[in-house]
């Protein structure tokens, strides 16, 4: 199939990959568009993979408010070099992660953050809502672990779906830029406000 200038602006706009990069994945592809979209996802993924190890010295602090100055967020995503970190494409990422935070509400960025009380009260709730359902032992750890990944999508920045494209994670985003950008990006840290948030409990 011809791959035609269309199929690859459509690629583009899906996910953001370089054009000889959407033309060479629709060209594997053999023009099916899905099929592209997740090899380029395949192909960030590996190229987040081999930088993953590269100082990561410069980047950017970003900021988002949303809901009428009811919340904002502060982020803190990190690159190799300061002309990275100034590009229309890192301060993109800066601000779709950040929106991002300000709707989804993660606890941590990656799950080795994750406090071991946190887990291990987690795995007890999970362990003693299944048992109390009826599931036979055997089969009740895999019911634990199923949960705990799903709470890890759920608490953990990088896996959780992204809210403007939940097909991919919020760590495959960060991996496509990687892609695109050619540095290790690594998001090291964020902080969310709500408008009044802890004062009720205040005398």
């Amino acid at each position: 199939m011809q791959v035609t200038a269309k199929m690859v602006k459509d690629l583009r706009e899906r996910t953001g990959a370089p054009m000889m990069d959407c033309k060479e994945a629709l060209g594997e592809a053999g023009g099916n568009l899905d099929e592209a979209v997740v090899l380029l996802r395949k192909k960030g993924m590996a190229a987040a993979a081999k930088k993953a190890g590269r100082a990561t010295a410069e980047g950017a602090v970003g900021s988002y408010i949303h809901a009428g100055g009811k919340i904002g967020v502060l982020l803190e995503i990190n690159c190799e070099t300061d002309f990275v970190a100034r590009t229309d494409d890192f301060q993109d990422l800066m601000k779709d992660v950040a929106m991002h935070i300000a709707a989804a509400d993660p606890r941590f960025v990656h799950r080795d953050e994750v406090d071991g009380k946190v887990l291990a009260s987690e795995r007890d709730i999970y362990r003693q809502q299944a048992i109390d359902s009826g599931k036979p032992e055997k089969i009740v750890d895999r019911i634990v672990e199923g949960r705990m990944e799903k709470f890890y999508g759920e608490a953990v920045l990088l896996e959780q779906p992204f809210v403007k494209n939940p097909d991919v994670t919020v760590g495959e985003l960060v991996a496509s830029y990687v892609g695109k950008l050619g540095e290790n990006i690594q998001v090291s840290r964020f902080s969310r406000f709500r408008l009044g948030e802890g004062l009720g409990d205040a005398d």
